[in-house]
């Protein structure tokens, strides 16, 4: 294996190798593509490992479709052979991989909607090779192809509309460390994407635990649901890097399809921490899942609903939620009573412009509740830019350090958040001013000089004015654009030219 500081080169080698073949013409193929090969090579190192220290241990891999059976030697199968073996066995045969033990279900499910997009077999026996360069066994190789990974899942952020599944992860660490699960309770991500949630989750309780039985305890209490093929495969790589044996608590699935009503109280968690895709639409008849009342077709709002669902009494929740779902009335409206009434929603905290740069510029809040007790009132804490900056990009995105006033700042929800005080960017809102404000929960800082666009009692007649003014102007040229023409044509002429106005 190569020395550690070529691991990084190494990742941005295949990319450039993929870049000369024809069927690899986008950052989402690549990405597909490199992460069905980094699946298979982790899961054959992981083999290698618990053949070492296992006596009876059984691959649910079959003969010859085993990476090291095709893939270790570097003088191997290669050109149109090696196309050809992909594309007509090793691909179709793990789609219908025969098998009952977890591991099986795990493998045919990520390789369900698998693709070979090279064209080259040439160039694919080169991507190969380097792939052999990284012992995913060697703890610093694993530790550092984890940090190259993110770089990896970063560059989704800009390969279309995958970079929905990406969120930061000074965001996914902040929410974790709030909700705090703590082990032996389940923790759910119902649109986990490619895991950042899930793999934060884990690495949080990893620090609480202390014996091989809360080791096993981490393995077995997390689950997570993804609807779409490529951060689905993303993150079942990024579960094998962390640890996870076999990850196949996480479903690839559309979690909205099923029935609100269908979801039973066995099913109910402890820690719901999400980043739920918001400013999409679902499908006709996915809002048919759920009561009356909350029919919308609004992805995140739907979600919403669902967790309110399922949380276990007094369970935690941590989610990102957009701007339109704070101040959105009709459904949205009854969707935030709901949550008012059922659930505490003790911490609001608004995010600025730009953290997910450069995929989405809508502003999004992060929102802390429990279920079992109704809201009396809101805390809202306005996270600031740090200092000099005006805005977050892919090399300046945001950090963890910057949520240090507010973990300060947080309290205990054991005592009511007692110990917090307003100050420049924190603020209380009672459920009575909420209530008489038809539950608009997107209320602004009172303690910032810039109150935004304004109150709608003064902005109303000012629109209005400005509609007459309009109307008033449109009236106007059409009179001048009349004399026009009857200066122009003359008798029937300007009759019809007047008509046609």
């Amino acid at each position: 294996p190569l020395p550690m500081p070529n691991v990084s080169n190494l990742i941005k080698s295949i990319q450039d190798i993929m870049r000369k073949d024809a069927g690899t013409y986008g950052d989402a193929q690549r990405i597909e593509q490199i992460a069905w090969m980094f699946f298979l090579k982790i899961l054959d190192d992981q083999e290698k490992q618990r053949e070492a220290l296992e006596d009876n241990y059984k691959t649910p891999m079959p003969q010859l479709l085993r990476w090291r059976d095709w893939a270790a030697d570097e003088e191997g199968i290669t050109g149109d052979a090696l196309l050809s073996f992909i594309n007509n066995e090793l691909l179709p045969r793990l789609k219908t991989l025969f098998g009952t033990t977890p591991m099986h279900g795990l493998i045919r499910m990520t390789f369900a909607d698998a693709n070979n997009y090279m064209k080259n077999g040439t160039l694919m026996r080169q991507v190969v090779n380097k792939i052999n360069g990284i012992d995913f066994n060697a703890s610093s190789d694993r530790h550092l192809f984890g940090d190259i990974y993110e770089k990896i899942l970063k560059d989704l952020q800009s390969a279309g509309n995958a970079g929905e599944f990406y969120t930061p992860r000074a965001v996914t660490r902040f929410i974790v460390d709030q909700v705090n699960p703590r082990l032996g309770e389940r923790v759910l991500d119902p649109a986990c994407g490619t895991g950042g949630f899930l793999t934060c989750a884990i690495e949080h309780l990893r620090r609480q635990a202390k014996t091989p039985t809360d080791e096993r305890t981490i393995q077995e209490t997390f689950s997570g649901i993804e609807k779409k093929h490529l951060p689905h495969v993303l993150c079942m790589t990024n579960l094998l890097l962390h640890g996870i044996d076999v990850p196949s608590q996480v479903r690839h699935d559309n979690t909205l399809a099923r029935p609100l009503r269908d979801w039973g109280p066995s099913e109910r968690v402890d820690v719901v921490v999400t980043n739920p895709p918001f400013g999409g639409m679902e499908e006709d008849g996915i809002e048919t899942n759920f009561p009356s009342d909350f029919r919308t077709r609004e992805t995140a709002d739907l979600f919403l609903v669902l967790i309110m669902k399922l949380l276990k009494p007094g369970g935690r929740a941590g989610i990102v939620l957009p701007d339109g779902t704070l101040f959105g009335e009709g459904v949205k409206t009854r969707i935030k009573e709901a949550l008012l009434t059922e659930c505490n929603l003790h911490t609001i905290v608004r995010l600025p412009n730009g953290v997910f740069n450069p995929y989405t510029g809508i502003r999004t809040n992060l929102l802390f509740f429990t279920k079992g007790a109704p809201t009396t009132g809101v805390w809202y804490y306005e996270h600031p830019y740090p200092p000099g900056a005006k805005s977050y990009n892919k090399t300046k995105p945001m950090r963890i350090e910057e949520f240090d006033p507010e973990k300060a700042w947080w309290g205990s929800e054991a005592d009511g958040f007692k110990a917090r005080v307003g100050n420049e960017h924190a603020w209380y809102a009672p459920i009575e001013q909420i209530k008489a404000g038809n539950y608009n929960l997107d209320l602004k800082n009172p303690h910032n000089p810039d109150t935004g666009p304004g109150d709608v009692d003064h902005l109303l007649p000012e629109y209005e004015n400005l509609l007459a003014r309009i109307a008033e102007t449109r009236a106007a040229l059409k009179q001048e654009l009349q004399h026009a023409l009857c200066a122009k044509n003359g008798g029937g002429e300007r009759m019809r030219g007047k008509d046609e106005l």
